[in-house]
């Protein structure tokens, strides 16, 4: 493989520039590029033309395609080889065009790389990364949200990070971790305007990459939101309407859906005893349903009220932007539900 660029890393100094959550992203793979010489990118498009989302934008010519690699749309090869390559000491890193098409690797990742260390101590280092959810009228194949696949099956992380700082510190995370990670981009967050912000470092990055933690990004006493990816910012954006009302709410964004923080989960639903559970995927065997069982197992003597759950329906992401509107929980919608919760 080739060494190292000796050049100056793309990443631009955190002290003097805010990035955009793509911003990020990109940040993460440049700097583990440059402090990996075992690790290189593979996926459809992701060297010539830079990725479908642009992510990748230039790695080609800085890495050589030794390192970053285009394929064919293949994603069962795309993801064996990965392993394979792991297996032999290297860190692959594979983007999915859209996570939803992970699906043609599912038998790669579930019956064999979440299993290698089981059968054998074997560790596979991958990370498969790439845009998820909705909210941008991709219609039902570019929209889904797979995460529930994954976090059911013993031996795979899933990561899902919702702000600028989580993404660049997870993703570095997850690359240094020896387990497969499945790493979930909300695409919505990709260039949004209000994420912009500064890179974290030292004891900051310390803290934010680790994998299994959540985050309290808002306290308040009269109830928890607990969430994760674009609804963080609905819930916040919901949280401050409601305050104006007397209502002060607590937000917690999981970050990791694989492990769930058990004793985050719980110490929040300790503080607040009303609980409201969001999240873009479906209810039926949602990750809602999981967190629900945890807080009954866990925290049942501090509820003051049912676990509540504000998903969305059981049907495929629409297209028509009018019915995707409805489809995932809009912020009107978390309010509504708050005010029933803490009214119950």
């Amino acid at each position: 493989m080739t060494p190292p660029s000796p050049q100056a890393p793309l990443t631009l100094d955190p002290k003097h520039k805010e990035l955009t959550y793509l911003e990020a992203l990109r940040a993460a793979l440049t700097d583990e590029l440059e402090s990996r010489p075992n690790l290189f990118l593979i996926g459809e498009d992701i060297g010539t033309y830079g990725g479908a989302f642009k992510l990748t934008e230039g790695m080609l010519e800085r890495y050589g395609a030794e390192r970053v690699i285009d394929t064919p749309i293949a994603e069962g090869g795309i993801i064996g080889a990965a392993i394979g390559a792991a297996l032999m000491g290297m860190r692959p890193v594979v983007e999915m065009q859209f996570m939803d098409f992970i699906s043609c690797g599912f038998n790669q990742l579930t019956n064999f790389a979440a299993k290698c260390h089981y059968r054998w101590g074997a560790s596979v280092p991958i990370v498969i990364r790439g845009p998820g959810g909705g909210l941008v009228g991709g219609g039902p194949f570019h929209s889904q949200s797979i995460e529930v696949y994954f976090t059911k099956t013993a031996g795979l992380k899933v990561v899902a990070p919702s702000s600028v700082r989580d993404a660049y510190a997870l993703l570095r995370a997850s690359i240094a971790d020896p387990d497969p990670v499945i790493f979930i981009e909300h695409k919505a967050l990709y260039r949004a305007p209000m994420l912009r912000d500064h890179l974290p470092v030292g004891e900051e990055l310390e803290r934010l990459a680790k994998l299994g933690e959540a985050r309290q990004v808002r306290s308040g006493e009269d109830m928890v939101m607990i969430t994760y990816g674009a609804m963080v910012h609905r819930c916040i954006e919901a949280a401050e309407t409601l305050s104006a009302s007397g209502i002060e709410v607590q937000i917690l964004d999981l970050r990791t859906l694989s492990p769930l923080d058990r004793e985050g989960i719980n110490a929040a639903v300790k503080k607040s005893g009303r609980v409201l559970i969001i999240h873009e995927d479906t209810q039926n065997s949602g990750l809602a349903g999981e967190i629900t069982a945890l807080i009954q197992e866990g925290a049942f003597e501090w509820l003051d009220a049912p676990v509540k759950r504000l998903t969305a329906p059981n049907t495929p992401v629409p297209y028509h932007a009018q019915l995707e509107g409805v489809f995932a929980p809009s912020v009107g919608a978390i309010i509504d539900a708050a005010r029933d919760l803490v009214n119950y």
